[in-house]
């Protein structure tokens, strides 16, 4: 540990403070000098922000009533999202409730709480609640008042997607088949309007009392999806016959949203454009790998770039509507993941969702909304399932049930890793982006010429005078990028040039990452940091920020000499030049702190996590004190409680920064551990369950059919693959799998995991379909709580068609090799059962 006194320092500058032997201090000293010889040689990336800082203006919108019981107003400029006038940059995240069940609602709104969702999005699917004309179904998981709600008690507010037309995969893109039988929709027809009035007005009755001005958390309403019809009574004229039915349905919001890409319709000053990307584009027909998709490179030129991305490898760069960009660049359908339909089925890693966060909000974005944040399956049809179709006239097949898009949270609620490293920019968001919004956007001087190129390293900043934040991305889904070694920034600002860092590092292919720089916070001013900033915890007496140490870059941090009395590393090195504190070597931990004193006196603690501590760290209170609890468990967390979820594992482990000076209430038995670091760590354990299905093969395998193609829709080069009907699949194995009564006892949630080679699996019960899967190489993993029967044995049907090797479909993985003679595959290579073990901590208890 070192200590610097910042006018002891004035006295020796060039000096490094912490020497140790002379041998370390030589080679300290030989690393630096080649480093600088090394650094002469390389072109920094140059990033021009010294345009003026100008005000936001205001938007061309004008929206409903704005101001809450409460007195907090809601509102917006051409640049951002305000609340109480200040500024906001919230994250979204969608989460359809009709398609998860009731009572586990409450458990899935809490973890998108916790890991930084301030607002949630939702479609209300027409099909869904009048499937049949007349009676209004909004019982049970259809109960959007009862969501709404919940949504309050938690304190998230509420988009809510009325339609008519929603998309979603689903049936008719929403719309009842009755709805269809009328004549005309999507355009101002008397009979379509009358059926879109009463469909409004009972939304409208459902939220009743629950809108912001009522105090409510219903902020505003997407009104249709994706449309970009022109002619008469379509187009602009269709939108503003929908927005006015809405208002007349009771919606008077502060916010009317429409989708802002597909050559979309965005009528001035009545609705806000939303805009997304996503990782993979599983509706494309092609069958083999895409190119480079476009949402993994800046947008500097355009808020729609390529239509939600690659279409038959197509990209568009411009924008639909001028008058667009008068308004704040927000967005709805940043994929948190992606459908697999029966043609495509992408496998998303968690970096190809991670990674589009630094993009986007690099780009401008001052909303950032995952598409799907929560997972589902769909509920069952009186009349039909209810699943996007090519019987039904759409493009794509889906599974009949399964709507799990490889969401963060998945459709049984497991935490996906993807969840954890959004939730680092999240948290971000949450605490800095009320200092982000205002910032606007500056390019480098050299971008790539297109989404395949990748000769440039792909960087963006967003600034307000000399402060500011610089954005990095070296990844791009399915592509191997290259490491960029020797790598440095020369940032032009307003007063300075600042170069970051000082030495150049090398960005490790596949990083993506966001840098501050001049962020003055109790006036200490950090002139850089080569570790990612990610949360802050306001103390009475000191502020406490976390960084993140990325992967292959050592971490730097620099602050101005002039703004600190003090500094004080629990580890590392400190040195100064040119009226600069720089300090590297701090190792990462939760144990590492550098506390400084600014020259006013304030105080700041930093604290260096792993990337690994940093994406399980949750922010949470425990007793009346906020702490970053630090846990490789799945979380979630309330006002009282705080519960870990261990699948597979009965032990739990946590920590928290601060640490607990005592031990909290448990439901079970919590004490140190002193096996691993950081002292404080904390571990239970609960009673070990294993369990055995019983597998049994009930009809081998037959021949499947060959593939079938569909019809060629006009905006794709050639026809995709037909999946099966909802009858029995023809040729399939089936296996009877048994579950032994009481399974459940004493776990949060039991999985049936199944891996498989097939086409298509099914799990059935007494006949009626549970939940499906398009086979693409990974584990099919179910929630099985929602589907035993209490202290009874339960039996379930497994059905796996075989998979052609001669199919038209991509799959990733490549296809699995084990084909029989017969140029088929279809095995069960192991069904088990995986408990999910729970901790409740009693967070008033300390």
């Amino acid at each position: 540990m070192s200590f610097l006194a910042i006018p002891r320092l004035r006295a020796r500058r060039n000096e490094t403070r912490c020497p140790g032997l002379l041998l370390s201090a030589f080679l300290t000293l030989a690393s630096l000098v080649a480093s600088v010889a090394h650094s002469q040689t390389q072109t920094p990336i140059l990033i021009d922000a010294r345009t003026p800082f100008s005000e936001p203006g205001p938007a061309l919108y004008d929206g409903g009533t704005a101001t809450s019981p409460s007195g907090h107003v809601l509102g917006l400029n051409d640049r951002y999202l305000t609340f109480d006038g200040k500024p906001w940059l919230p994250v979204m995240g969608e989460f359809h409730f009709s398609r998860y069940p009731r009572d586990e609602w409450e458990e899935e709104l809490l973890k998108m709480k916790v890991a930084g969702v301030n607002i949630v999005a939702t479609y209300v699917l027409w099909i869904h609640h009048e499937e049949v004309q007349g009676p209004f179904d909004w019982s049970g998981q259809r109960d959007l008042r009862a969501f709404a709600e919940l949504c309050a008690k938690h304190g998230l507010v509420l988009v809510v997607r009325i339609g008519p037309w929603d998309h979603a995969e689903v049936r008719n893109g929403g719309l009842p088949d009755w709805v269809l039988k009328q004549g005309p929709t999507r355009v101002n027809d008397p009979a379509y309007l009358a059926s879109v009035d009463a469909w409004y007005r009972q939304i409208g009755l459902q939220l009743k009392g629950l809108l912001w001005k009522d105090g409510g958390p219903v902020i505003g309403v997407q009104i249709e999806n994706e449309y970009s019809a022109r002619g008469p009574g379509a187009g602009a004229e269709h939108i503003l016959k929908l927005k006015e039915m809405a208002v007349a349905a009771g919606f008077d919001l502060p916010f009317y949203f429409v989708t802002g890409w597909d050559a979309a319709v965005i009528p001035p000053r009545a609705v806000l454009p939303l805009y997304g990307g996503y990782p993979d584009a599983p509706w494309d027909a092609s069958t083999e790998k895409l190119p480079p998709a476009e949402v993994y490179a800046f947008r500097f030129r355009s808020r729609v770039a390529s239509n939600m991305g690659a279409i038959d490898g197509t990209t568009s760069t411009t924008d639909v509507d001028e008058s667009a960009t008068l308004l704040p660049y927000m967005t709805a359908e940043m994929g948190g993941g992606n459908e697999v339909t029966y043609h495509r089925r992408p496998v998303i890693q968690a970096a190809d969702v991670s990674s589009l966060v630094p993009v986007m909000i690099g780009s401008g974005v001052n909303l950032y909304g995952s598409y799907m944040f929560q997972g589902g399956a769909n509920p069952d049809g009186k009349l039909t399932t209810l699943q996007e179709s090519q019987a039904t006239g759409y493009p794509n097949d889906v599974p009949i049930k399964s709507y799990d898009f490889q969401a963060p949270l998945s459709e049984f609620g497991q935490e996906r890793e993807s969840l954890r490293k959004l939730k680092v920019f999240q948290y971000f968001l949450n605490d800095f982006g009320s200092m982000l919004a205002p910032m606007t956007v500056h390019a480098p001087a050299v971008v790539p010429k297109d989404p395949a190129d990748f000769s440039v390293l792909r960087a963006s900043v967003r600034s307000r005078g000399d402060s500011g934040f610089l954005f990095v991305n070296n990844y791009v889904r399915g592509y191997s990028m290259p490491n960029r070694p020797a790598t440095q920034f020369e940032i032009h600002l307003p007063g300075s040039v600042l170069p970051v860092p000082r030495h150049p590092v090398d960005v490790p292919s596949g990083a993506a990452f966001l840098w501050p720089f001049h962020l003055i916070i109790n006036g200490v001013n950090i002139r850089y940091s080569t570790a990612q900033l990610f949360a802050r915890i306001d103390g009475v007496e000191e502020t406490t920020l976390f960084f993140e140490a990325i992967p292959g870059i050592g971490p730097e941090f620099a602050f101005e000499e002039a703004s600190l009395a003090s500094i004080k590393p629990s580890t590392g090195e400190t040195a100064m030049d040119a009226g600069v504190v720089y300090l590297s070597g701090v190792q990462p931990g939760a144990e590492s702190r550098v506390d400084l004193v600014s020259a006013q006196g304030g105080k700041l603690r930093i604290v260096l996590l792993s990337a690994t501590d940093a994406e399980n760290a949750w922010k949470t209170r425990i007793g009346g004190q906020e702490r970053l609890l630090i846990t490789n468990c799945e979380f979630l967390a309330d006002d009282a409680h705080i519960w870990l979820r261990s699948i597979g594992s009965p032990r739990f482990l946590f920590s928290t920064v601060p640490p607990m000076q005592s031990l909290p209430r448990a439901n079970l038995k919590l004490e140190p551990d002193g096996s691993i670091k950081p002292p404080g760590a904390l571990m239970a354990l609960a009673p070990e369950r294993s369990l055995t299905p019983q597998v049994h093969l009930d009809l081998p395998a037959g021949e499947a059919l060959p593939v079938e193609t569909g019809p060629q829709a006009l905006w794709r080069k050639q026809p995709v693959a037909v999946a099966p009907s909802e009858a029995p699949l023809p040729g399939a194995a089936r296996w009877r799998i048994e579950i032994p009564a009481n399974a459940l006892d004493g776990l949060a949630d039991l999985f049936l995991e199944v891996n498989y080679q097939g086409d298509v699996a099914r799990l059935s019960k007494g006949g009626k379909l549970l939940d499906d899967d398009f086979f693409n190489g990974e584990t099919w993993s179910i929630g099985l709580k929602r589907f035993l029967s209490a202290g009874k044995e339960s039996a379930f049907d497994l059905s796996i068609l075989p998979l052609r090797k001669d199919a038209p479909f991509f799959l990733e993985p490549a296809k699995p090799t084990r084909y029989g003679r017969n140029g088929q595959v279809c095995g069960l290579d192991r069904v088990q059962l995986v408990p999910e073990y729970e901790l409740v901590i009693d967070t008033g208890g300390q």
